[in-house]
């Protein structure tokens, strides 16, 4: 109702703004200020803490592991009670299935140490400065039972982000950045997406990086040109891995699901793909790619037909003309996250 209500509000003084100068200005004056107000009312000022919302008859009985902004590790019950702490932070942490981890229970995949990072090692939107210089494995205890990263690591850090697993063999797979060159692109250096596998011994006995692969992603010609020539050197930004394991569309003769393959997904160029262990061949895929649209982004702005598309993401949302609404989007992210539209 408030919604409708500010609407036509807004078409009445449109129309009686047109006939003068000073009614126009007075009518945008107000506009501006009630939208101030509208933001001011949507907004909460006080934010629930704790569990805000457990159904014990829809939620398993377990526990949550999570790495917080105190830069602590914690095991949780869903009844938010502590029940142990590690004093690392992770990216994410992980618990490690105890037939993962030679029998032994409570142990977790965490960040040992971190690095300052600056200009295009930085990833976009990261809110700390720093990445990943060595990852690890800590007993319940939090002694350190394994580590990787600093002299063994491509440019003397892990910097690992956003996903790892450790393999029934043994080994660690982990998503990392790469900072290099790469041939056709505009940046100088690309903020790459990289995938090793590391022996407990700390070599690297697997590696796969995006960049080869491009050509397999499936993306047409002039969605390549944006790739290659886009403004953020962090042109896939991919935050998911994993590894497909047991499935049924392998067990009825897909070999493209084959259990040792990787599932990723990237965030701005909005597309998930398989990778065949194997080949290190792209051999699936499924996107969203959004057809162009008349857009407008920006912090309540006005539409006015304008079409502004983000080189890396190659993402496009339609609002009507000189309609006023209030939009948050990022360049580096296909999610764009819309406000209030104020008008139909």
């Amino acid at each position: 109702m408030r919604k409708i209500q500010f609407c036509e509000t807004i078409q009445k003084r449109r129309g009686a703004s047109r006939p003068g100068g000073k009614a126009a200005a007075a009518f945008l004056s107000q506009l501006a200020l009630s939208g101030l107000a509208f933001n001011a009312a949507a907004e909460p000022s006080v934010y629930p803490t704790g569990v805000t919302r457990y159904d014990p008859a829809k939620a398993f009985n377990s526990y949550v592991l999570f790495s917080g902004a105190d830069k602590i590790t914690r095991l949780i019950d869903l009844n938010g009670n502590v029940v142990h702490d590690w004093k690392y932070e992770g990216f994410p942490s992980v618990a490690l299935d105890p037939a993962l981890a030679g029998g032994n229970r409570g142990h977790v995949l965490v960040t040992l140490a971190r690095a300052d990072a600056s200009g295009t090692g930085l990833v976009p939107g990261r809110a700390i400065p720093e990445i990943n210089k060595t990852i690890g494995e800590v007993d319940w205890d939090g002694k350190t039972v394994w580590e990787w990263g600093g002299d063994k690591a491509p440019g003397g850090a892990a910097d690992q982000h956003h996903d790892w697993r450790r393999l029934p063999n043994g080994n660690t797979l982990i998503l990392a950045n790469l900072l290099h060159p790469v041939p056709g692109f505009s940046q100088p250096q690309v903020l790459d997406d990289v995938i090793y596998e590391i022996e407990p011994g700390g070599a690297i006995v697997w590696k796969w990086i995006a960049s080869e692969h491009l050509d397999e992603f499936g993306f047409a010609p002039n969605e390549l040109n944006l790739i290659r020539n886009a403004k953020t050197a962090d042109y896939l930004h991919v935050n998911n891995m994993s590894v497909l394991g047991a499935n049924h569309w392998f067990s009825a003769g897909d070999k493209r699901f084959d259990p040792d393959n990787i599932l990723i997904d990237s965030r701005n160029a909005n597309v998930t793909v398989i990778v065949d262990k194997k080949t290190g061949k792209i051999v699936w895929r499924w996107d969203r790619i959004i057809p162009p649209m008349t857009s407008c982004l920006g912090v309540r702005n006005r539409c006015r037909g304008r079409s502004i598309r983000s080189p890396a993401s190659m993402m496009r949302i339609l609002f009507p003309r000189n309609c006023p609404v209030q939009a948050i989007s990022s360049s580096s992210t296909i999610r764009a996250k819309l406000g209030i539209r104020l008008c139909p």
